[in-house]
């Protein structure tokens, strides 16, 4: 059931659960998501480990300002702050923005923009979709031949677009601010991969490709993999998939690859990635229906009668939602087996239709119409 802006519940996400994999700004997210009425999951998959103190970084440093670039590419904010702090503390601060004056500076996207201006820079183009791929392409166009190009990148190196730029012709160097490490709490993990597993939540976010790489890892370290997969991709009919959410197509393309269509909101920001999620749902997880003066709701994994939380396991709830979604027709045992994904597994339809009717204050809510099937009363 979709909502116009205007009748949008004060609280969209109530009753949903939500997988967050993010650990820098994870507080900001977690705080907007519960103020939402979201449950939140929390498992950071990787944390960002400044290297301020790293002799590589202050070697890449002094190879950047020897050079005297032509071109620099600034990929993150976040890369561009750390990079100044860093020299500053090794003292070559002044030499590095004294470098970067005179190279034509490119940023990937609005925040790399605003640190390098902050910096006392500006720059000569920005990437119109905020990708390292665009990026690249507008730095190539301009033309890189014969030229060096200092490339700051952000944690997880891309790889093809340094060989893109040295197929053009660019001597490329290199300077990594920071770096991708496991999070001291990434015994979460397992947790969360489990609760996709088991349909326990409604969405699972990413902010970063590398969380994307470091939960599909962690997955087939524990041999679980296959259903995992399965649970994003929606493979098993009857137990529904967990929709996950990119924050932007860098992060969504390890997803894509993985089979795994996430989504992917227009504005590469946190803000439009919560609105995004907050729409989905709204639209597609929303069932709300009343039988005889009885209401019921489900909102993703939950179910509530007449506003009373009811524990429900996901194939008895996804049976309640199929009679739900029939506004009271009657739903053949044979088109019930199906959406449940039994087969013809006919005992196993009656024990989910049981296990239903034992949940609910009412069971007469579900009603068995002779040799035709059931449907709510």
């Amino acid at each position: 059931m979709s909502q116009t802006p205007q009748t949008r519940p004060a609280q969209p996400l109530r009753g949903f659960r939500i997988g967050v994999t993010a650990h820098r700004r994870a507080g900001d997210l977690i705080e907007a998501l519960e103020r939402r009425g979201a449950q939140v999951l929390h498992a950071p998959a990787l944390k960002i480990a400044p290297v301020e103190d790293d002799d590589a970084l202050r070697a890449e440093t002094s190879a950047v300002i020897e050079a005297a670039p032509d071109i620099v590419m600034v990929t993150t904010a976040y890369g561009m702050r750390r990079w100044c702090e860093a020299a500053d503390a090794a003292g070559q601060g002044e030499e590095l923005l004294a470098a970067l004056a005179k190279a034509a500076i490119y940023v990937r996207g609005p925040k790399a923009r605003g640190a390098v201006r902050a910096a006392g820079l500006d720059d000569q183009g920005i990437s119109a979709d905020e990708t390292t791929a665009t990026l690249t392409e507008l730095v190539i166009s301009d033309g890189v031949q014969g030229k060096t190009v200092a490339v700051q990148v952000h944690g997880y190196t891309d790889v093809a677009a340094l060989a893109r730029l040295r197929d053009a012709g660019a001597t490329v160097l290199t300077v990594t601010p920071y770096r991708w490490v496991n999070a001291e709490d990434g015994d979460k993990l397992p947790q969360l991969i489990e609760a996709v597993i088991n349909r326990e939540l409604d969405v699972i976010t990413f902010t970063s490709a590398p969380a994307v790489d470091a939960v599909l890892s962690t997955a087939e370290q524990l041999g679980r993999a296959p259903e995992f997969l399965a649970a994003l991709r929606g493979d098993r009919t009857g137990l529904g998939h967990v929709v996950s959410a990119a924050v932007g197509p860098v992060t969504a393309a390890p997803l894509q690859q993985a089979g795994i269509t996430p989504l992917v909101p227009e504005r590469f920001r946190m803000g439009a990635l919560i609105k995004t999620v907050c729409d989905h749902l709204e639209q597609t997880a929303v069932l709300r229906r009343e039988s005889e003066g009885t209401v019921l709701e489900v909102r993703g994994q939950s179910l509530t009668v007449d506003g009373i939380p009811i524990p429900l396991a996901p194939a008895p709830l996804q049976l309640l939602r199929s009679l739900m979604s029939a506004s009271g027709a009657v739903l053949s045992q044979a088109d019930l087996a199906a959406e449940l994904g039994l087969g013809d597994a006919e005992h196993a339809l009656h024990m989910t239709i049981s296990r239903l009717r034992a949940a609910l204050p009412d069971p007469t809510i579900v009603e068995t119409v002779v040799k035709r099937g059931y449907r709510l009363r």
